[in-house]
């Protein structure tokens, strides 16, 4: 009997885990689609513009125009808590809640997005480097500053090299942009959907380049906690193999 029933508290005190970490989990799901931005489309020019001053690579030009539909993108990148609900592991290297997720490939963004989908009915995606640097500019809102939300003191909307510490910050410390957009500048790379691509001036209506061009690899945007102040600019870009994992690169999530 003694046995029979210490069985049952410890099935009772099992179950009583399990319901906790699925509520848990719900809370970070449910969280991460409650923080999506409706984003009014509309035509922007695209590359660096003068507030980007003098200085900056030739990949950001030629300067052209880009036409875009509506869309939702996330407020935060995507913190740990909602990798986990979500992958059921954490791979970043340094651990909190409200962290960025980093250690995240481009492949491994596009299977938690296969998942979250399949978990909420939706159809969230990685944003268009169109959509990403048009919602870094703060859309129809935009007051045509150089970082996101900031034209001359990257401090205020971003961790970089010069204040983090050397390390990753929680989600949404800083200053939002127009859109109320947090670290758009700073704190981790965000990939993109885009393989990268050379621009030219010609006029685009919702660019994403789906195909491979010279090995090069996939978009990413923003800059990180390591980054020097320049990279943090709205017109800045890199790339990366969409294997790579590192402490810097995370995302966040559009539709």
């Amino acid at each position: 009997m003694r046995k029979s029933r210490f069985a049952i508290y410890v099935l009772a005190v099992a179950l009583t885990a399990s319901c906790g970490k699925t509520d848990k989990s719900q809370e970070a799901i449910d969280s991460l689609v409650a923080h999506m931005v409706s984003v009014e489309g509309g035509t922007f020019t695209m590359g660096a513009t003068e507030e980007h001053k003098t200085d900056v690579a030739n990949d950001e030009k030629p300067l052209h125009e880009v036409t875009l539909a509506n869309f939702s993108i996330g407020r935060y990148e995507v913190t740990q808590a909602e990798w986990m609900a979500v992958m059921g592991q954490n791979p970043s290297k340094k651990q909190a809640d409200n962290l960025p997720v980093t250690n995240v490939s481009w492949d491994d963004c596009q299977q938690f997005l296969a998942k979250l989908n399949e978990k909420t009915g939706r159809k969230f995606r990685l944003p268009t480097e169109a959509e990403w640097e048009y919602a870094a500019r703060g859309g129809k809102l935009s007051k045509n500053t150089q970082y996101s939300g900031e034209q001359d003191r990257p401090k205020n909307v971003g961790w970089f090299v010069d204040n983090s510490g050397g390390e990753t910050h929680p989600v949404g410390e800083k200053t939002p942009n127009e859109l109320g957009l947090y670290d758009m500048s700073g704190n981790v790379w965000e990939w993109c959907q885009d393989w990268y691509v050379e621009y030219t001036d010609s006029a685009r209506t919702n660019p994403v380049f789906t195909q491979q061009v010279n090995g090069e690899g996939r978009v990413d945007r923003g800059g990180a906690w390591n980054s020097k102040a320049a990279t943090l600019r709205t017109s800045y870009r890199d790339s990366g193999e969409p294997g790579t994992r590192v402490s810097n690169i995370g995302f966040r999530i559009a539709e």
